[in-house]
C-alpha cells in the first residue's frame, strides 16, 4: 500500500496540509494577541469617552441603521470615525483574517471527513486512516489543534474585544457584502463570557458549548478519543521504558485528550468507567498539565464542574497520594542531582565510560527530566487559583512534602542541561567518527594476527618461539576473519566479533601461550581492539533521538519566567554560571547585558575620571604616578567579568527549544542591543526635559550634560567590542538612529491624520522594543521638547536674529541668546540622526503653520467685506503696475489704516514660518559641514550625482526624447533623503503645501510688508532692526516667512508682489523728488533692502529686482546709506 504521507497520496497530503495550517494559525493568534490596540479594550476612561460612540459590540447587528444614523447626525463623530478607520483598518483586517482562518480550518476539516466517508479517497475510510500510524497522529492532532485555537483565542483575546474588532471590520471593510461567511465567523467567535483575569468566575457549560458552535462528525470525535485513550500514538513509551515514567511519556497525548474531551462532554459528566480508565492511565500521579507551548491547566480546577471526571480524579488528589508523589520526587531529585554532579566532574565522562554505561546515563537523564517536569508544573503559581481553598491546600502540601526550594530545582535544571549537552555533543562526535574508528580497530587487530602468524613461521627472530605451522595457519585465518567483518551488517559483525574474542581467549589457554609475554600482549591487544569494535558498532542514533525526546522543555516555555530572578541573581554572583545557561533560558540571558552594562558604567567612570592619559614622552621618575595600578586593576577585573559572560554565551551551540531555533550569539547581540536601547532611550528622555521659566535657558547645559553621557556610552561600547566579539560601532549607530527616528516618527504623528502605529513602524521592534515614556508636556517625546525649547528661546517676538553672525540676541537686553554653536552641540549629542529628525519635525511644523495661515486668510480677508472693498479700491488706484501712482503716500496709508486689525495675526504666522526656516537653514549648514568633514567622499558623490540628475532632467524638458526617471523609479525620492541628511538642499525652495488660487493674495502681502516697514529702522552694522522692543518685528524671519509663503503659490503671484513693491518705491521716490525732499524715505530703504534680501536668499539674478526698480535707484541707495 502507498505510504500515507507520500507526495501522490492525496488523502495523507490533505490532512497534513490541514494540520500544518492549524499550527500556523495558532502561531499567528499568539503573535497577534500582543498587538491588540488598547482602544478596543476600553481600559482607559479617556478612550471610552472618545471612541465609545464609534466602537460597537455585537449589539450593533440588532439595528445597524440606527447606529449609523446617530453617527451621520454628528460631523465630528464622522470625522473621528474616518480617522479611526484609517489608523486601524490594517490591524483589524489582520485580526479578521486570523479569525476567518480558524473558521476555514474547521470547515476544511469537516469537508475532509465528509470526503473520507463518501469514498472520495479511493480505498481510504476514517477507520483505515486511523489504523495507519501517521494517519492516526494527524487526525488526532487536527481535532486537538482546533480545540487549542479556540482556547487560545478566548484566553488571549477577550470576547468583548473580538466582538468590537469584528464589528469594526464589518463597518470599515469594503468587501463585507461579498464576505458571506462573516455571519458564521461572528457566531463562532462571539463572546463566551470567559475572562482570563485571576479570580474571574467560569461561565456555565464552558468550554463545551463554545466547542459545539460548529458541529463536527460525532463518530470522528469518539474514534479520536478512543485512540487517544488506548494507544500510544507517538510511541513515546520506548523512550521511557520505566513504568514510573509512563505519565511523562504520555504527557503530550494526555494534553491532547484533555482538549478533545470537551468535544464530547458526556464522558466528563457521566462515563465513570471511562474517566477512571483515563485518570489511571494518564493522571495517576499528576494533575497539572501543559496543553500547548507552556499554557498550563490544573485538572483539579478544570474538571471541577464534571461529576465523572471529578470523582475519577479524587484518587489522584487524595492528600495521601499528593504526599506520596511529593516525597517521591523530593527523594528522586536529591538522588539524581548527586549523580549528575558526579558525572559533571572534569574528566569523568570519557568515551569508554559513556559507551559502557549508555543505559545508566540515559536512566539518570530520564529521572532528572521527569522530576524537573513534575516539580515545575505542580509548584507553578499560575496553576493554582489563590481564591480556591482546596487548591491552596494541595499546593501547600506539595511545597512542604517535596521540600521545594526554587534555587535547588533551578540548579538541578542547569546541571541536567549541562549534562545533556555534553552527552549529546559526545554522541554526535562519536557518530561522525564511528565508521573511521571501526575500520581503524579492524585493521589494527588484523595486522596483529598477521604478525603473530609470522612469529610462528619460525622466520621472525622473536625470543625463542618454536615453529608451529598449525598456529601459523590459525592466526592467518583469524586475521582474514577480522578483515571480513562488514560494517554495514552490524548485527552479524557483532556476533562474529564476540566469537573471535572467545577463540582468542581459548587459544591462549589451550596452547600454553601464557609463558610468552609478547605473544600474550599481542593477543590482549587484539581482544581490546575487537572489544572497541563492539562498543563502536553500538553507537546508535536512537540514543540521540531518545535524548531529544527526554530533554523536551517546551512545557516550561512560560513557567521559566518565574525563575528569571533566581537565574539573574546567580549570574550576578558568579559570571561563569553563564556557561551552564544553555538555550533553555533565553529570557534569562537578558541579565547578561544588564550586568555587562553595570560593569561598563564603572569602567566609563574609571576611564573618564580616574585614569590619566599617558603622554608620548615622560620622565621615568613620574612613571609611578602614571601607572595607577589600583584603577587599572579595577578596569581589568571588570573587563574580565564581561569577557567571561560572553565566553559563556559564545560556547553555546545553536539549539531548538520546542520548534523554535535559538542562536545564542544572536541572542547575546540582541540582549546587548536591548539593554543599550533601554539605557540610551532613558538618558535621552531624562536629559531633555526643560523648565520653560528658567533664565537663562537650560538648553545648552542640558545638551552638554547629555553629550557627555552619550559619549561615555559610545566610548565604553567601543572599548568593550573586542572583549564581547560584536561590532560595537555598527550596533551603536543602528540602535541610536532607530531610537531617534522612532521618537521623531511618534512626534510627527501629532501632525498626521493617519498615524503610524507601533506595529507599522519600521523603527519599532518586538525583539528589541524602544521604550515609551509618558509625556511631560505637550510634546510626546524628547525630540519634540528639544524642538519647542529651541523655538521658545529664538522666538522672533523676544529675540533678534543677526544673519551675518548666525546669532540670536535678546531684543531688550541685547545679550546673546544662542548661536550656531547650538547646532554643533546637537550634532555632537544626537548625531546626524538627531539633527535630521529635528529638521523633519520642523518641516511638519511649517506645514501646520502654513495650513493654519491659509484658513486664517480665508477667515479674516476673504470673508470680510470692508477689507475686500479696501483691496479693490487700492488695486484700481495702482493699476497698471508699470505706472507711477499719483499722490501715492495718501493712497497707501489709507489702505494700511483700514486693514490695520488683520496684521497682528498675519505677522505672527509669517514670523513663525520664517523662524523655522532660519533653523532649518542652520541645521542644513551644520549637516553639510560635518558631512564634508567626516565623509568627504560621500559629500562629493552626492553633489555630483545631484548635479548630473538635474542636468539630465533639464535636458529632458528641452528635448522630451531624452531619458527621464519613470513613475515607478524611486531614484529621486531616495537621493532626496540622502541629500537632506547631508545638508545639500535649500529649505527655502521647498514646496510644503498644495494651494488653490487666492484672490488679492499678492496685494495683501504687499500691504502687509509696507505696514511693517515703519516698525523697523536701518542700522549700518546690523541691517534692519526693530525700532521699539515694545512692538517687536524681526527682519530675517519676516523676509524668509514671506518668501516661503510666496513659494507655495504660482510664480505669477510673486511677480505681481515684486511689481507692487517696485511701484511703491518708484512712486514714493517720485513724490520726494517733486517735493524736493533730499533724503530717501526710510520705507523706501526698507523696501529696497527687502528686494536685495529676496534676491540674495532665492539665489536669483539681480535683474529680477531691476525689472521693477531702475538700477540707478539701487546704486543711489547704497551711497546714501
Amino acid at each position: 500500500m502507498l505510504d500515507f504521507l507520500a507526495e501522490n497520496n492525496l488523502c495523507g497530503q490533505a490532512i497534513l496540509r490541514i494540520v500544518s495550517c492549524g499550527n500556523a494559525i495558532i502561531a499567528e493568534l499568539l503573535r497577534l494577541s500582543e498587538f491588540i490596540p488598547a482602544v478596543f479594550r476600553f481600559k482607559d476612561r479617556a478612550d471610552l469617552q472618545k471612541y465609545g460612540d464609534i466602537i460597537f459590540d455585537f449589539s450593533y447587528f440588532k439595528g445597524p441603521e440606527l447606529w449609523e444614523s446617530k453617527l451621520e447626525a454628528k460631523p465630528e463623530l464622522q470625522d473621528l470615525d474616518e480617522e479611526f478607520r484609517e489608523n486601524h483598518i490594517e490591524i483589524v483586517t489582520r485580526f479578521y483574517l486570523a479569525f476567518q482562518s480558524v473558521h476555514k480550518y474547521i470547515v476544511d476539516l469537516n469537508r475532509y471527513l465528509d470526503d473520507l466517508n463518501e469514498g472520495v479517497y479511493i480505498q481510504q475510510t476514517l477507520e483505515t486512516v486511523l489504523l495507519n500510524e501517521d494517519g492516526k497522529q494527524l487526525l488526532c492532532e487536527a481535532l486537538y489543534l482546533y480545540g487549542v485555537m479556540l482556547l487560545v483565542i478566548d484566553q488571549k483575546i477577550e470576547g468583548e474585544v473580538r466582538e468590537r474588532m469584528l464589528v469594526s471590520y464589518y463597518r470599515y471593510s469594503a468587501a463585507r457584502s461579498a464576505d458571506s461567511n462573516m455571519d458564521d465567523i461572528c457566531k463562532l467567535l462571539r463572546s463566551t463570557g470567559y475572562s482570563s483575569q485571576p479570580g474571574a468566575k467560569r461561565p456555565p457549560n464552558y468550554p463545551e458549548s463554545y466547542f459545539r458552535r460548529v458541529p463536527i462528525n460525532e463518530a470522528f470525535i469518539s474514534m479520536v478519543i478512543g485512540r487517544l485513550r488506548s494507544d500510544d500514538i507517538y510511541n513515546q513509551v520506548s523512550a521511557y521504558p520505566l513504568p514510573e515514567h509512563r505519565s511523562t511519556a504520555l504527557a503530550t497525548q494526555a494534553a491532547m485528550l484533555y482538549v478533545t474531551l470537551y468535544f464530547e462532554p458526556a464522558i466528563l459528566h457521566t462515563h465513570q468507567a471511562k474517566m477512571r480508565e483515563i485518570v489511571d492511565k494518564y493522571f495517576p500521579d499528576n494533575w497539572v498539565i501543559s496543553i500547548y507551548m507552556g499554557i498550563t491547566v490544573n485538572l483539579a480546577d478544570a474538571w471541577d464542574p464534571y461529576k465523572a471526571a471529578k470523582t475519577a480524579l479524587n484518587n489522584t488528589l487524595d492528600l495521601s497520594n499528593v504526599r506520596e508523589q511529593s516525597s517521591r520526587y523530593a527523594t528522586v531529585s536529591e538522588r539524581v542531582h548527586t549523580q549528575v554532579q558526579q558525572f559533571l566532574k572534569e574528566g569523568y565522562l570519557r568515551e569508554e565510560m559513556v559507551l559502557d554505561n549508555i543505559p545508566r546515563l540515559l536512566n539518570c537523564l530520564r529521572d532528572c527530566n521527569v522530576a524537573i517536569r513534575w516539580l515545575m508544573l505542580h509548584t507553578a503559581d499560575s496553576a493554582y487559583d489563590p481564591n480556591n481553598k482546596r487548591l491552596r491546600q494541595i499546593k501547600d502540601q506539595i511545597l512542604t512534602d517535596s521540600r521545594y526550594n526554587p534555587k535547588i530545582l533551578f540548579q538541578l535544571l542547569l546541571d541536567t542541561a549541562q549534562f545533556e549537552f555534553i552527552l549529546k555533543e559526545m554522541f554526535k562526535q562519536m557518530l561522525s567518527e564511528k565508521q573511521a574508528k571501526w575500520e581503524h580497530y579492524k585493521k589494527e587487530g588484523s595486522e596483529r594476527m598477521t604478525e603473530l602468524a609470522d612469529v610462528f613461521s619460525g622466520v621472525k627472530p622473536l625470543t625463542r618461539v618454536e615453529k608451529n605451522e598449525n598456529l601459523q595457519a590459525w592466526f592467518r585465518e583469524i586475521s582474514k576473519q577480522i578483515l571480513s567483518l562488514n560494517y554495514d551488517d552490524s548485527t552479524a559483525a557483532g556476533r562474529k566479533t564476540v566469537q573471535l574474542i572467545q577463540a582468542l581467549e581459548e587459544v591462549q589457554e589451550f596452547h600454553q601461550l601464557e609463558s610468552n609475554l609478547q605473544v600474550c600482549q599481542f593477543l590482549a591487544d587484539t581482544r581490546k581492539f575487537l572489544h572497541q569494535m563492539i562498543r563502536t558498532i553500538n553507537i546508535k542514533e536512537e540514543v540521540l533521538i531518545t535524548m531529544q525526546i527526554v530533554g523536551d522543555l517546551s512545557f516550561a516555555w512560560q513557567l521559566i519566567d518565574s525563575f528569571t530572578s533566581i537565574m539573574q541573581e546567580s549570574i550576578r554572583v558568579s559570571p561563569s554560571m553563564v556557561t551552564k545557561l544553555r538555550a533553555t533560558f533565553l529570557k534569562v540571558l537578558q541579565i547578561i547585558p544588564e550586568s555587562m552594562f553595570t560593569s561598563l558604567l564603572k569602567i566609563i567612570k574609571l576611564q573618564t575620571h580616574d585614569i590619566i592619559e599617558v603622554p608620548t614622552r615622560l620622565d621615568k621618575d613620574k612613571l609611578r604616578d602614571y601607572a595607577q595600578l589600583g584603577p587599572r586593576y579595577e578596569v581589568a577585573k571588570l573587563t574580565h567579568a564581561i569577557s567571561i559572560f560572553t565566553e559563556g554565551i559564545l560556547m553555546m551551540k545553536t539549539t531548538l527549544v520546542g520548534i523554535i531555533k535559538v542562536d545564542p550569539k544572536q541572542l547575546l547581540e540582541d540582549g546587548i542591543r536591548k539593554e543599550l536601547v533601554k539605557r540610551v532611550a532613558f538618558a535621552l528622555h531624562k536629559g531633555l526635559i526643560f523648565n520653560p521659566r528658567a533664565k537663562p535657558s537650560e538648553l545648552m547645559p542640558k545638551l552638554k550634560e547629555l553629550g557627555a553621557t552619550m559619549d561615555g556610552f559610545h566610548r565604553s561600547f567601543e572599548y568593550i567590542q573586542d572583549y564581547v566579539n560584536i561590532y560595537g560601532l555598527k550596533i551603536w549607530q543602528e540602535e541610536v538612529s532607530r531610537i531617534i527616528n522612532y521618537n521623531v516618527e511618534q512626534e510627527c504623528n501629532n501632525f498626521l491624520r493617519t498615524k503610524i502605529q507601533d506595529w507599522q513602524s519600521m523603527y519599532q521592534s518586538t525583539h528589541i522594543p524602544i521604550p515609551k515614556f509618558t509625556p511631560v508636556d505637550e510634546s510626546v517625546t524628547f525630540i519634540g521638547r528639544l524642538c519647542r525649547e529651541i523655538l521658545r528661546i529664538t522666538d522672533p517676538k523676544m529675540t533678534c536674529h543677526i544673519d551675518q553672525l548666525n546669532t540670536w540676541y535678546d531684543m531688550k537686553t541685547h545679550q546673546e541668546v544662542t548661536s550656531n554653536r547650538l547646532f554643533s552641540e546637537i550634532q555632537t549629542t544626537l548625531g546626524t540622526f538627531g539633527l535630521n529628525g529635528l529638521d523633519r519635525l520642523l518641516c511638519f511644523m511649517i506645514v501646520k503653520e502654513l495650513q493654519n495661515f491659509l484658513s486664517m486668510f480665508q477667515k479674516i480677508i476673504l470673508r470680510d467685506r470692508t477689507v475686500q472693498d479696501t483691496l479693490k479700491t487700492l488695486m484700481n488706484a495702482v493699476s497698471p503696475l508699470k505706472s507711477i501712482v499719483a499722490n501715492s503716500n495718501k493712497i497707501y496709508l489709507s489702505a494700511i489704516a483700514k486693514t490695520q486689525k488683520i496684521w497682528t495675526a498675519y505677522l505672527e504666522a509669517i514670523m513663525k514660518v520664517g523662524q523655522m526656516q532660519i533653523l532649518r537653514q542652520q541645521i542644513a549648514n551644520e549637516l553639510n559641514y560635518s558631512c564634508r568633514f567626516d565623509s568627504k567622499h560621500l559629500a562629493a558623490a552626492l553633489e555630483n550625482l545631484n548635479k548630473a540628475l538635474l542636468a539630465d532632467i533639464e535636458a529632458h524638458y528641452q528635448d522630451p526624447s531624452l531619458p527621464y526617471p519613470k513613475e515607478d523609479n524611486t531614484l529621486l525620492y531616495e537621493i532626496t533623503a540622502y541629500l537632506e541628511a547631508a545638508g545639500i538642499h535649500n529649505p527655502l525652495n521647498k514646496i510644503y503645501i498644495t494651494t488653490k488660487r487666492l484672490p488679492y493674495f499678492p496685494v495683501v502681502n504687499f500691504l502687509f510688508l509696507i505696514a511693517q516697514l515703519p516698525k523697523l529702522q536701518y542700522n549700518k552694522n546690523l541691517g534692519m532692526v526693530c525700532r521699539k522692543p515694545a512692538d517687536p518685528v524681526d527682519w530675517p524671519p519676516l523676509v524668509l516667512g514671506l518668501l516661503t509663503l510666496l513659494k507655495q503659490f504660482h510664480s505669477r503671484y510673486t511677480e505681481q508682489f515684486l511689481a507692487l513693491i517696485g511701484q511703491f518705491i518708484r512712486s514714493t521716490v517720485e513724490q520726494c523728488t517733486s517735493q524736493k525732499i533730499p533724503e530717501m524715505p526710510a520705507d523706501v530703504v526698507g523696501a529696497l533692502l527687502f528686494l536685495e534680501d529676496y534676491v540674495r536668499y532665492t539665489k536669483l539674478p539681480r535683474r529680477v529686482a531691476e525689472a521693477h526698480v531702475p538700477n540707478f535707484i539701487f546704486d543711489e541707495f547704497r551711497t546714501v546709506l
